[in-house]
């Protein structure tokens, strides 16, 4: 999946940008306090998309609630 959709579904989902790293972006989950890193790369693996989303504790992109 492109990194574009995968932030703006964390962005939909509540989370905030907490800080750059140096490869990688650390999102924040205000909600629970989770945080993941999503690295900054064109193309994010799903497992990988799968594996934010459940760290931060928000839906699966594109799966059905």
């Amino acid at each position: 999946m492109k990194r574009r959709d995968l932030v703006n579904h964390l962005t939909k989902e509540g989370c905030i940008l907490q800080r750059e790293g140096g490869k990688h972006s650390v999102y924040l989950n205000p909600e629970n306090g989770h945080i993941a890193a999503v690295p900054r790369h064109q193309e994010i693996e799903i497992l990988l998309a799968r594996k934010i989303c459940r760290e931060l504790d928000i839906p699966i992109p594109g799966a059905q609630a």
